[in-house]
Formats: structure tokens, C-alpha cells, sequence
């Protein structure tokens, strides 16, 4: 005998997480389409989808019918209702704060840049300025949008494993940020605060599913180095905090000086301030710069594809502290695929050749080709399709499926 036995509420539950993930994953789908991706019985996804329907969380879509091709009865198509609900991103860099509104079938409603002083705000003006951004794009969407349901903040810096606060980062100087508390209590919806790597490997699941679902690891390299780890299907986090913390593992024992205040990170070789830094030949306890010109950096790039010389040295340096720091995450994990993300991955044909003979010539399990590396040079949409897919999914997962569907109403101001 079975110690426990599911109840009904609970297999109403995952049948309707079941066939919101279908349609999340798969987009228009038919009744029978659902029933192909889900292996649920063809009267479970009628009965459900009726359902959702009623409670304005799906819709008919006849203009677009998936099975037209097909023989006997047409196919209805389905789709998610994209007024139902919207969310909100919003992401935390340098000097830079993004807030986009989504609607529920993850279009962007409205969004907003603003360059704010994080090196000289404090935990107040930061929560002041995220908020007031907020209540502009809410105060402008238009007037068909959903109720605001969820909040998703990808930031730069270390977060508690409760996804509610920022423990520290190196673009502010306050710590121990309560961004979560502060959203929740002034919009009254669930936040998540997340690192924005951790962000970016979300994304990068449902960008490139073939590629990136069980295990893979997703690299930062930018001002900062960071590291978003998937493991069995499930992002790693550590038991306080959102760990993964890539750029801080050491390299060199007592080695240069990190925006982090050790010596010896990773980061203090290959991020850009650090390849700048020694290729100026500054000493290499000179404090980190505050921010790279992108035209500065990009500049000493051309110089050493075209030429021998410090400027290609500085990078090779960078590829060999990135080999080092993977060689040594390998030999916890077994090699997984890599995806290389932001400015660092423009520069990856510097990085390449002495970032796999690191791996490769001191790990001994094969040729540096078997190491599955991917670029992408532009971080930034990535951290907001992972803060729109964490918010959706929040959605899908602890509101829409139990059934508890919120009644139509405006966006609180």
C-alpha cells in the first residue's frame, strides 16, 4: 500500500502545471496537441482547458489553426491570454537601471532605462529609483493590460537563497538590500531578487533548450566575472546565498587586487579593468578602476589580434584564469557545456587557444575540442529574458495552476 495518495486538488494541480508548461514551451497548440505533450488523456485536457478558459487564463485562437492539415474535425488552437496578468523585470548594473512590464505571453508592454550613480547611492535612493520607474511605466501602459502579479530583479552582486535581498555588491556601497521586502510591501505581488548570472542561464534553457537544460554552466565576462550553474535540471544556489561565485575563486594566492578586496580572484585577471589595468602597467594592487570605456577596451582587442605584444599577453592571461577557474569547477562536476556571456565573449578568439590548454593539459580527461563553448557578447537581454521567465513561470507554477486565479483588476499604483 502506497504511504500517501495523491489528492485530487494536487493532480488538478499538475495536470494544470502540465498544459501551462506546454503552452509556455510550445506556444499555439491544439487540444490535441496538448495531449501529445503531455500524455495526459484527451478528457483531462478538455476538462482543464475548459477551465482555463473560463477563468480568462487561455483563449480560442481560430485565426490560427493548427490543425488544417489534418484529417476529420479542424483543431482549435489555444493560446495564452496575454491580458491576463503582466509582470515585471528589472534589472541592477552599473550605473544602469532596465525595468520592462511584460504581458502574460511574455511581449514587452513598456520598458525604461535609467542611468543612475550605483557607486554613490544608497540602499534607499536605489529602492526609490527602482520604484518610481515602475510607477511611471504602470501610470502609462495602456489600459488593457492585466493586474500586475510578479516582480523579478536580476542583480549585479550576491543574493541570500531566499531570492528576497542583495547581500553585496560591488556597484553600491550598501549591503544586505531588502529589495524584495520593499517591492512586495509597495506593490503587493511576489519578488524575486536574483544574481543577474543566475538570470542569464534561465534564459539561456528556454533561448536553447537543445543545448542548455540539465547541466551547463553560463560565464559573466565583463566588469565583473560571475557564473549562472545549472545541475540536474536545477540552477545551484548555496545554502545562504546565490553562490556560483565564478569570479572569486582564487587563482593566484596573494595575486592581484579584486574590486571584491582580496587578492588572487580569477576576476583580478580576466575581467576588463583587470586586462586594462596590466596592460597600462599599473601595479597590480592598483585599485580597480570604477567602470571601462567600452571604446577603450574594444581598442586594445584590435591591437593585440594584430600584433605580439602587452596587449595580447594581458589576454592570454585573462583565457588562462578562466581555464583555471573551469579546469577547477570540472574537477567538482565533471565538464559540462559553457556558455561564454558579455564583452569577454567578443573577445573569446584572444581567450580561446589558452583557456582550453589550461583545461585540457592539467584536467586529463581529453582534447580542449571537447569542451562545448558558445559566445554571446550581449548580456543584457539575456538577464531580462531570465527575469521575465522566472516571473512567468511563478505564474504558471503558484498562481494559475492551483487555481486561484486573481480577480480582473487595474495595475496598483
Amino acid at each position: 500500500m502506497l504511504d500517501e495518495i495523491a489528492r485530487p486538488d494536487d493532480v488538478r494541480r499538475q495536470n494544470r502545471r502540465l498544459i501551462l508548461g506546454a503552452m509556455r514551451q510550445h506556444g499555439l497548440l491544439s487540444r490535441t496537441d496538448i495531449v501529445a505533450h503531455t500524455g495526459l488523456s484527451p478528457s483531462t485536457v478538455s476538462a482543464i482547458t475548459t477551465a482555463l478558459i473560463a477563468e480568462g487564463i487561455i483563449g480560442e485562437n481560430r485565426d490560427n489553426d493548427p490543425g488544417s492539415n489534418r484529417r476529420g474535425r479542424p483543431q482549435i488552437a489555444l493560446a495564452l491570454n496575454p491580458e491576463v496578468a503582466t509582470v515585471a523585470t528589472v534589472e541592477l548594473a552599473l550605473n544602469l537601471i532596465h525595468a520592462v512590464l511584460f504581458d502574460y505571453t511574455g511581449d514587452v508592454i513598456t520598458e525604461q532605462f535609467r542611468h543612475v550613480a550605483t557607486l554613490d547611492a544608497t540602499a534607499d535612493q536605489l529602492v526609490d529609483a527602482i520604484s518610481s520607474m515602475l510607477d511611471e511605466l504602470i501610470e502609462n501602459s495602456p489600459a488593457n493590460v492585466g493586474p500586475l502579479l510578479h516582480i523579478s530583479m536580476g542583480v549585479q552582486g550576491v543574493t541570500d537563497a531566499a531570492s528576497s535581498m542583495m547581500l553585496w555588491s560591488p556597484i553600491t556601497p550598501d549591503r544586505n538590500i531588502g529589495f524584495g521586502v520593499a517591492l512586495s510591501e509597495r506593490y503587493q505581488v511576489g519578488v524575486a531578487v536574483a544574481n543577474d548570472c543566475n538570470m542569464i542561464a534561465e534564459a539561456l534553457r528556454w533561448i536553447d533548450p537543445k543545448n542548455y537544460t540539465e547541466d551547463f554552466a553560463a560565464v559573466l565576462l565583463s566588469h565583473g566575472i560571475g557564473m549562472g550553474l545549472y545541475l540536474k535540471g536545477k540552477p545551484f544556489l548555496g545554502a545562504y546565498s546565490s553562490a556560483s561565485e565564478f569570479g572569486h575563486m582564487l587563482h593566484v594566492p596573494n595575486g592581484a587586487l579584486c574590486r571584491c578586496g582580496r587578492h588572487g580572484c580569477i576576476e583580478a585577471y580576466a575581467s576588463d579593468y583587470a586586462i586594462l589595468r596590466d596592460i597600462a602597467g599599473e601595479d597590480e594592487n592598483a585599485q580597480p578602476a570604477q567602470d571601462v570605456n567600452t571604446a577603450d577596451f574594444n581598442k586594445v582587442a584590435n591591437i593585440a589580434r594584430a600584433r605580439e605584444g602587452k596587449e595580447r599577453d594581458a589576454f592570454r592571461k585573462a583565457g588562462q584564469a578562466i581555464g583555471s577557474g573551469l579546469r577547477s569547477l570540472f574537477s567538482l562536476i565533471d565538464p559540462v557545456p559553457v556558455a561564454l556571456v558579455g564583452p569577454g565573449a567578443g573577445v573569446f578568439d584572444l581567450l580561446e587557444k589558452d583557456l582550453r590548454a589550461i583545461v585540457s593539459g592539467t584536467s586529463g580527461w581529453g582534447a580542449t575540442q571537447d569542451l562545448n563553448i558558445r559566445c554571446y557578447p550581449d548580456e543584457h537581454p539575456l538577464i531580462l529574458q531570465g527575469c521575465m521567465m522566472t516571473s512567468l513561470l511563478h505564474l504558471d507554477t503558484q498562481i494559475f495552476a492551483p487555481g486561484d486565479t486573481p480577480v480582473k483588476r487595474a495595475i496598483p499604483a
